[in-house]
């Protein structure tokens, strides 16, 4: 018998936890676990650890999958990465860093960078020809229009990944930037000014205080 303690982390944005069921494979170079669920409420910025029992020793951890299905209502996750500790103490690293949603299976290598021709293992080519495939399916592109540059062949950005959208997030952080500067600025006296500069020292006063408040 051999017990992988394996830890779950979920990203620490805004509804990146999860209430549906997650679970995970551990694929070894000598074989792979059985799919084990994670008995655990997702929250954003937390871990979970758990351990995997395996009838025998599954040799170097090269693959995770995680699975995720609905029991009811969708309530898609973003994954941080995953860690691996074999009974030897070996410590396997798996980033993740994507949202997942729907009932999906998600591979994801361990983290050292390797080529091509690292890949020795059959599971490892299968899997970077399956990566690559789906890129191509994802990112194909098409003309706009005669001497234009070519474009994704896609009608709106909601026909693409969550994970390659500007998200919600992002957006509302940078909505609200525009907003602390515009407010910054209007405190400052640089808006609504009804009379003209005294000179170009009243210009940089102005300036040096909006740019040290954006500092702090």
């Amino acid at each position: 018998m051999a017990i992988y303690k394996v830890t779950v982390a979920t990203g620490d944005m805004v509804e990146a936890g999860t209430n549906n069921s997650i679970s995970i494979t551990l694929v070894g170079s000598y074989g792979e676990s059985r799919q084990t669920t994670v008995p655990f409420l997702f929250q954003p910025g937390k871990e979970r650890s758990l351990s995997v029992h395996c009838g025998q020793d599954l040799g170097p951890i090269v693959l995770i999958r995680l699975h995720k299905w609905r029991l009811f209502l969708e309530d898609a996750w973003f994954c941080k990465d995953v860690r691996v500790t074999a009974p030897n103490g070996t410590l396997y690293r798996f980033p993740c860093y994507q949202w997942l949603e729907g009932v999906t299976t998600v591979e994801v290598r361990e983290g050292s960078g390797k080529k091509l021709v690292d890949d020795k293992l059959q599971i490892l080519k299968e899997h970077r020809s399956r990566e690559l495939a789906a890129r191509q399916e994802a990112y194909r592109w098409k003309n706009f229009a005669q001497g234009w540059p070519r474009c994704l062949s896609v009608d709106s950005i909601f026909e693409l990944d969550s994970n390659v959208q500007f998200s919600r997030i992002r957006a509302t952080n940078f909505t609200g930037f525009l907003i602390f500067q515009g407010a910054s600025h209007f405190l400052s006296g640089f808006l609504l000014r009804r009379t003209s500069w005294n000179s170009l020292d009243e210009m940089r006063t102005i300036f040096s205080r909006t740019q040290g408040r954006d500092i702090g």
